[in-house]
């Protein structure tokens, strides 16, 4: 996916075993991919604002955890874009696997008491992110990753579809739109993929900011970040009304939401 339209930069050539459709260096001498670099803001800002919520509310801190494992993926994967070096790939790509784990105990646990711990499962999930962290650096197969990284998707759909459907139906709109917004991420993500070659032509055609319109990559970043933010919102909302709590979901300058949680009213 590298083509002659690549430039030299500040970080040399790559040395990630993946690059993307967008252009090196096309931007800035200092970031190898500009767009797909920037686009990580929304993994990054919104969640750091959630787990500051999270510790003023009061809230169990695996919701902490969850919050600042999306940032810690926004974090790899701006330094993996703007370096394309190996070793940021893997600040990117590891953390994906862990966050993830993270979200599968957060869904699973939510309808048990309070300072109670899933032994099992909690072996289970350092298990999982043990071994594909020890295979995926050995084998250093980017399909291994993302098939690993798919099947924890999966089962956190799984578990959220159940959860919508079966025990807190007025909770479908959240989990439907987080759903749709990261499917939604991932067809670009496929799209930027498979038709690189004619975006990056069509490009060519197009002033630079009508350009980064069609940086896909980047709005994979956009919507997977949302899609996993909305998630986590969803799976607070769900511990919160099991606890008893109130929780409310409010618009920060009437566009972005955020979940707001009073303590059980008092008898």
């Amino acid at each position: 996916m590298a083509p002659a339209a690549d430039r030299e930069g500040y970080w040399g050539p790559p040395t990630s075993t993946l690059e993307w459709c967008e252009e090196n260096y096309a931007v800035s001498s200092y970031i190898a991919e500009f767009w797909n670099t920037v686009s990580n803001l929304i993994f990054i800002l919104p969640p750091v604002y959630g787990a500051i919520q999270t510790y003023k509310d009061g809230l169990e801190k695996r919701y902490l955890a969850a919050y600042l494992c999306l940032t810690a993926v926004g974090l790899g994967s701006w330094c993996f874009h703007m370096t394309l070096k190996y070793e940021m790939q893997l600040l990117d790509e590891l953390p994906m696997i862990y966050s993830c784990c993270v979200f599968v105990y957060c869904l699973y646990e939510c309808f048990k008491y309070k300072n109670t711990v899933n032994y099992p499962l909690l072996f289970f999930l350092i298990t999982y992110s043990f071994v594909v962290s020890i295979v995926y650096l050995n084998l250093k197969e980017p399909v291994f990753h993302q098939v690993m990284y798919g099947t924890l998707v999966s089962i956190i759909v799984l578990r959220s579809v159940y959860i919508v459907l079966w025990v807190y139906p007025w909770l479908r709109g959240l989990g439907y739109t987080s759903l749709t917004v990261f499917l939604m991420g991932f067809f670009l993500w496929n799209v930027d993929n498979i038709f690189c070659d004619k975006l990056r032509a069509l490009r060519e055609k197009m002033p630079p900011v009508m350009g980064a319109v069609t940086q896909f990559h980047a709005w994979w970043h956009i919507l997977t970040g949302l899609g996993s933010y909305l998630h986590i919102l969803l799976s607070l909302y769900t511990r919160t009304l099991f606890l008893k709590h109130r929780p409310k979901v409010k618009f920060v300058f009437g566009i972005w939401p955020v979940l707001l949680v009073e303590p059980p009213k008092k008898l």
